[in-house]
């Protein structure tokens, strides 16, 4: 069985085309989810010749049940809690804790892996399109648009490949706008809508983020 997008480049463009109202915008920035969105996010941002950046999150999972998020932390020490979850699973404040702590550790290894010494840039007035490669659980979602009204943009836009129709109708109380390809009524695996879902390495997302005239020309650049 073959899955929907052939890859993120793929699905990438296919929301880029979806997204074309926001074309040639002097005050659109794409920000993707990494490591996953970057993939698409650049291919969103080629489409619309907007600039390209990261905004970093991490999901919290459930001990046991690591796809399953029970919060998400993001920058700037952003901490998202779904108290439904932490309920249904009898997560302790101990355990929540613990993960903030391994996961900010690796938010901030990936801060510097993936940005350097490159500063975060100033959103105020900005239209922003977040992008991630599907929405099958909204804590990260949430952490991240929790960390982008802290920095004022103009609008925010959620857009993403996939996600279900509950899923949108819940971002759309909360942002300008949301854009998906496909909105499936159920979705337990983002991956099974996709031929090609292995995450990109470190590497693969900076050369994803580094402008054109400085990627290396001695090999094909991974979109996947």
């Amino acid at each position: 069985m073959h899955g929907f997008f052939a890859d993120r480049a793929d699905a990438g463009r296919r929301l880029g085309h979806d997204l074309r109202a926001y074309a040639h915008r002097p005050d659109v920035i794409v920000l993707a989810l990494p490591p996953g969105g970057v993939a698409v996010g650049r291919a969103v941002a080629e489409a619309l010749h907007a600039p390209l950046d990261v905004l970093m999150v991490r999901k919290l999972g459930v001990p046991g049940h690591e796809q399953l998020a029970m919060g998400a932390v993001g920058t700037g020490g952003l901490e998202f809690r779904d108290r439904a979850i932490m309920s249904a699973f009898e997560i302790s404040r101990e355990h929540f804790a613990a993960a903030v702590r391994r996961e900010q550790a690796e938010l901030i290894r990936r801060e510097r892996a993936y940005r350097g010494d490159r500063p975060f840039p100033s959103l105020r007035g900005k239209t922003v399109i977040l992008v991630d490669d599907g929405i099958a659980a909204d804590s990260p979602v949430r952490a991240a648009l929790r960390a982008l009204q802290l920095k004022h943009p103009a609008a925010i836009v959620v857009a993403t490949p996939i996600a279900t129709d509950q899923m949108v109708q819940t971002l759309r109380r909360e942002v300008a706008d949301v854009v998906t390809v496909l909105m499936p009524e159920h979705l337990l695996a983002v991956g099974e809508f996709y031929d090609h879902f292995q995450p990109p390495t470190d590497d693969e997302v900076r050369e994803l983020l580094a402008p054109p005239d400085v990627q290396p020309a001695d090999r094909p650049l991974s979109l996947r």
